[in-house]
């Protein structure tokens, strides 16, 4: 019988990636953990193999090779004692800087502290033993693929990064079904990083976009150079309301992504350079990992974020470094943004009469904002709601988008206002967010500088839409009682945050319809300096809410001739075809 490479996926990957990260050398001790590996490895004559039955032997016996000639060395063995024999060699390399990667076999995870023969658990290492540690998933599914080609990939850089050091991977067996019967490695995702003064990439003709996260703000030879970027290159960026970019380029695609037909300017893009942090716009992020075929990150932090799970460079710069770098090449055009921008003046021309809601209030709200104001979102719905429609240029916006939790947004609003007492202060929280963080609104700081809208509808109305788990598996009144938490804080009582507003010292006005919101918003978001800070309580009920959602969402079925025109212009022979289908119903 002739032995190849392993059915062990993970074994697999492992061995198609050291490929491609060019790291052939490997020192191996015996073991039954480890012996998928041992065998795959010493049926591929690219791997130069060493053999060395102590373990403590093997790690210096690493260091010493990797020393003399440069280049990573891979030691392998089985669990139990044998894993901890190679602590000492690794404190060397660490110490050192020695690019020695450790690959230790493993039963079962769950089989930690069960009392299972030779399972220990390694969880926990020395601080000075290795940089990196990752345990790669037993692979079932797509994601779990995703997950160990992400880590591997991670770990074979990290030998390298920033000096370089030690890494240990753990890789779970096949539990005893030893067959060596695949003859061809599996196509794997190499990501590769880059820093200043390596030869970068070169960006190949395609349509090319930069997907802008949560960003701090941008200076004026930030913008530049991302203006830059996109005019050569023929991209746009896309942005939602935490991104902070107001360049020419800028593109808030959360009302296109939420139409219900396939939206090819977001959904068919060749190469997508991700900036930023996490994102308030899930909508857009949804539609773009669904199409997008490449992803580029450019951080100064030189992780490996896969947002989009297509990863395939990591560029470890500042982004102005990078965008100029790639703005050297020939005249390009603007072309991508033209029917980007053509779409969305469609959708928004077109926009239905929106009932009294959430959606109505950020409508009339958010083009309204003063020059040089901010304003601090609640997560969830509200955000969902607001980055809809566009702020006027110069008012910076602020989400607690790092974690998603609704603790703590308003007192975020409130710490923010301390910084400057004659720039103005927005706030936006449903009723949950708002009530989590009641106390913060009796801190002795808070000045005339803050403004507060509450939307009260009693409960999280995000589960109360069509579509989520709570509504399709529960329904709405069994979601209303523990999912949506629906009936605590005095059930939209007309008094409860009247009174606590106002003595506080607050000036306290509410709406519970058309008139009376349009009577007052004005006042709410008037640029001249107020004699108190403003609590503004919307009260609004989910049914109206959800509908001004839905309405947002099916713009396309009620479109104009125009938006047709524009619609085929964007989405192309196929899109059209679909939409047509749509339109007609």
């Amino acid at each position: 019988m002739e032995y190849y490479y392993s059915t062990n996926k993970n074994v697999q990957i492992l061995i198609a990636l050291l490929k491609a990260h060019n790291i052939n050398k490997v020192i191996a001790s015996p073991g039954t953990t480890n012996l998928e590996l041992m065998a795959s490895l010493q049926s591929d004559s690219f791997f130069q193999m060493y053999s060395c039955v102590d373990e403590r032997s093997a790690a210096y016996m690493a260091c010493g090779l990797a020393a003399e000639t440069g280049e990573p060395v891979m030691i392998t063995c089985t669990e139990a004692t044998a894993s901890r024999n190679y602590f000492s060699g690794m404190t060397e390399a660490y110490h050192r800087k020695l690019p020695i990667l450790a690959v230790t076999g493993l039963h079962e995870y769950s089989y930690i502290g069960n009392l299972e023969p030779q399972v220990i658990d390694r969880d926990n290492a020395p601080s000075d033993t290795m940089k990196l540690k990752v345990h790669l998933p037993v692979i079932k599914d797509e994601n779990d693929i995703w997950e160990s080609e992400l880590k591997i990939n991670k770990a074979l850089l990290e030998l390298r990064h920033r000096g370089g050091g030690p890494v240990h991977i753990d890789i779970p067996w096949n539990g005893g079904n030893f067959d060596f019967s695949v003859q061809e490695l599996p196509a794997v995702r190499v990501i590769n990083r880059y820093s200043n003064g390596d030869v970068l990439p070169p960006i190949n003709k395609g349509r090319v976009a930069v997907y802008i996260g949560t960003h701090s703000d941008w200076s004026e030879e930030d913008t530049k150079a991302l203006d830059a970027f996109c005019k050569k290159n023929n991209a746009v960026a896309i942005c939602d309301h935490s991104c902070k970019y107001y360049g020419k380029y800028r593109v808030q695609t959360a009302l296109l992504s939420l139409q219900k037909t396939r939206i090819d300017v977001l959904e068919n893009i060749d190469l997508l350079i991700h900036i930023g942090e996490e994102t308030g716009d899930d909508a857009s992020k949804r539609r773009i990992q669904n199409g997008v075929k490449e992803v580029w990150r450019v951080s100064i932090d030189g992780e490996l974020r896969d947002t989009f799970k297509k990863l395939t460079n990591v560029f470890e710069m500042d982004e102005r470094d990078f965008f100029q770098y790639y703005s050297d090449r020939k005249d390009g055009n603007d072309s991508y943004l033209q029917e980007c921008k053509e779409l969305l003046d469609s959708l928004y021309s077109n926009i239905p009469s929106l009932p009294f809601s959430s959606m109505y209030v950020a409508s009339k709200i958010a083009p309204a904002l003063p020059e040089g104001s901010a304003i601090h979102f609640g997560v969830s719905d509200t955000i969902r709601a607001w980055t809809m429609f566009n702020l006027p240029k110069g008012v910076r916006s602020y989400a607690n988008t790092g974690c998603r939790g609704i603790d703590g947004c308003v007192s975020s609003l409130i710490g923010a206002s301390f910084a400057n007492p004659n720039k103005t202060y927005f706030g936006v929280f449903g009723d949950l967010t708002f009530f989590y963080d009641l106390n913060s609104l009796g801190n002795r700081y808070i000045g005339n500088n803050v403004r507060i809208i509450l939307l009260n509808n009693d409960g999280g109305n995000i589960f109360r839409h069509t579509g989520h788990p709570a509504q399709t598996w529960l329904g709405f009144e069994q979601a209303n009682l523990y999912i949506a938490a629906s009936g605590h804080f005095g059930k939209k009582s007309p008094e409860l945050v009247k009174n606590y507003a106002e003595n506080l010292g607050f000036e306290y006005i509410s709406a519970s319809n058309k008139s009376e919101f349009d009577a007052k918003y004005e006042h709410f978001v008037s640029p001249e300096k107020l004699q108190k800070p403003i609590l503004f309580e919307i009260f609004s009920d989910s049914a109206s809410d959800n509908q001004g959602f839905d309405l947002m969402a099916d713009i396309l079925k009620d479109s104009s001739t125009s938006m047709k025109k524009a619609i085929k212009q964007v989405l192309g022979k196929q899109g059209t075809a679909f939409v047509k289908k749509i339109i007609k119903h």
